[in-house]
């Protein structure tokens, strides 16, 4: 076999596990979890089965890896903003959530959810490592912001992990209806930036006391 012909994997001196991540996300994306190949993986990547069991001993390892290198760095730009940020309350959740919806907009994030929820009761862990990696975050991060909100004066009374719900809770709902629906007749998927601003508006109204403190 001339080096013309040699498999692409064997071109390539090593394989970069930066590679296999980007690969496993697209194979996941695409036919979900339990339909995802390893021999695909690979084949995508550009290695060898063999390569990638260096360093991803399982699908779920890869999993874990590619969920956190494509949301950690969406998470940690969300909360670098909201540490940032010394403006009133009611400025700062409009800009955490069209970030979000930013993220969720041109990535294949609204995939990887589809396929959590629809996955996680023959594959519990993928539960709980979105749970891990993502939603306590993002819970976390958005309760703090609320606790230090009603410490100010600019937040009603009521448990502020609650609240965080309510601010997510519609986000979620339109990522996986555009998932599910949003290629069928006269589904009209909502568009997440504008929800994100009519959202905010909305549920802003009810939590905030008024000026802020």
């Amino acid at each position: 076999m001339g080096m013309t012909d040699a498999p692409k994997f064997r071109r390539r001196k090593t394989a970069r596990p930066a590679e296999i991540i980007e690969a496993a996300l697209s194979v996941f994306a695409a036919t979900g979890f339990a339909a995802a190949r390893l021999d695909e993986i690979a084949r995508r990547a550009g290695v060898s089965k063999g390569a990638l069991y260096l360093y991803f001993e399982t699908k779920e390892d890869l999993f874990r890896a590619a969920v956190r290198a494509a949301v950690t760095p969406n998470l940690e730009g969300i909360r670098a903003v909201a540490e940032a940020f010394d403006g009133p309350f009611a400025q700062l959740i409009p800009m955490i959530l069209t970030r979000a919806a930013q993220a969720m907009s041109v990535s294949q994030l609204g995939a990887v959810v589809k396929m959590v929820v629809g996955e996680s009761r023959n594959f519990p862990d993928l539960a709980r490592i979105w749970h891990d990696d993502v939603v306590a975050f993002m819970l976390d991060l958005m309760t703090g912001l609320i606790e230090r909100a009603q410490g100010r004066g600019e937040v009603a009374p009521g448990n502020p992990r609650l609240y965080a719900f309510s601010l997510a809770g519609p986000m979620v709902m339109a990522v996986l209806y555009r998932e599910v629906f949003g290629g069928g007749d006269g589904a009209d998927p909502p568009d997440l930036q504008a929800l994100a601003a009519q959202h905010a508006r909305t549920v802003l109204h009810g939590m905030l006391l008024g000026e802020p403190k």
